[in-house]
């Protein structure tokens, strides 16, 4: 799904997008964290992780102007 809203990049990634970066570090750095036995650390990374991925991304996808928003509010 090409962005639609603000500035993109190479002609199709967004600012949405930066998420999955996030996402694509998050997920090692956990693991590795849970396997060093910092389980707090692991705790931290996750939560961040949740709620960078459900409620940032989630929010920014139902914004004015996103194809879910459109599917739902119009």
């Amino acid at each position: 799904m090409p962005a639609q809203l603000g500035p993109r990049w190479f002609g199709h990634f967004g600012v949405i997008h930066l998420f999955s970066l996030f996402a694509l570090y998050s997920a090692p750095a956990a693991w590795f964290a849970v396997r060093r036995g910092d389980i707090a650390a692991h705790r931290r990374i996750m939560t961040g992780l949740y709620a960078g991925g459900l409620l940032l991304a989630g929010g920014f996808a139902f914004a004015p102007g996103r194809m879910l928003h459109a599917w739902l509010f119009h």
